[in-house]
C-alpha cells in the first residue's frame, strides 16, 4: 500500500508557477490552499461557470439542493459594506469612525464575492444540520474550482455573517443562514507555504 503522505509534498505544488490549467483533480484537492489578498479584474465567465457547477455536486442527501449563491461584484461590493455598517451601527451606536472605514472596505477586498446561504428544507430523513453541511459542502467545492483554475478564494464568516440585520439586508428568509463570504480573484502577492501536516495523524482503525 502507498503512504499516504509525504512530508516534502506540501509545497511542490502551488499557483503561478508555470503550471497549466485546469490542474488534475487529485492536485486541487491536495493542495488547495486559501487567498487573503485578492486582486481584479473579475475572472471570466467560464471559470465564473466552472466554479459554480462545483458547488452542484456537493453531497446532497436526497437531492434537496438546499443551498444558494449571491454574486457580488462592482457597486454591489459598497452597498454590502453599507450593510456591514449599518449593522454594526444598530449593536453600538457610537461605533468609531476607523471601525466603520474598516468594515466600509471589508467587501472592496477582491473583485468578486458569493455569499454562500444554507437554505434548508423541510424534509423527514435530512435534518437542518445536514442541509447546512451540504451547502458548506458546496462551498468547499467552489474553493477548490477556484484554485484548479489559477484563480484565489478565500472563505470568510465574523460576525457580519451571523448578523440579523445583514440576512434581512440580503434578503434572507427565517428558514435561511449565511455558510459565509467567499471572495474571488486573481491572485496578490506570494502564497503562504502550507503547513506540514500529516493526514496519517487523523486517522486510525476502529
Amino acid at each position: 500500500m502507498l503512504p499516504l503522505y509525504s512530508s516534502t509534498d506540501a509545497n511542490l505544488f502551488s499557483i503561478g508557477q508555470g503550471n497549466n490549467y485546469p490542474m488534475d483533480a487529485l492536485e486541487a484537492l491536495h493542495y488547495r490552499r486559501s487567498y487573503p489578498r485578492l486582486d481584479g479584474p473579475v475572472p471570466s465567465d467560464k471559470i465564473l461557470q466552472n466554479i459554480y457547477k462545483a458547488a452542484i455536486r456537493a453531497a446532497d442527501h436526497a437531492l434537496l439542493k438546499p443551498w444558494r449563491f449571491l454574486v457580488v461584484q462592482g457597486e454591489s461590493r459598497n452597498r454590502l459594506g453599507d450593510l456591514f455598517v449599518e449593522a454594526a451601527r444598530a449593536d453600538d451606536a457610537y461605533i468609531d469612525e476607523a471601525k466603520i472605514a474598516k468594515l466600509r472596505s471589508k467587501p472592496l477586498r477582491a473583485p468578486l464575492l458569493l455569499v454562500s446561504i444554507s437554505s434548508q428544507q423541510e424534509h423527514l430523513k435530512v435534518p437542518p444540520i445536514e442541509q447546512d453541511l451540504s451547502a458548506a459542502a458546496a462551498t468547499q467545492n467552489m474553493l477548490t474550482a477556484a484554485y484548479a483554475q489559477g484563480i484565489g478564494a478565500i472563505w470568510r464568516t465574523g460576525s457580519m455573517a451571523y448578523h440579523p440585520s445583514v440576512e434581512k439586508g440580503l434578503g434572507l428568509r427565517n428558514d435561511e443562514k449565511i455558510i459565509g463570504f467567499i471572495y474571488i480573484g486573481n491572485i496578490r502577492g506570494s502564497e503562504k507555504k502550507l503547513l506540514d501536516t500529516n493526514p496519517n495523524d487523523y486517522f486510525q482503525d476502529w
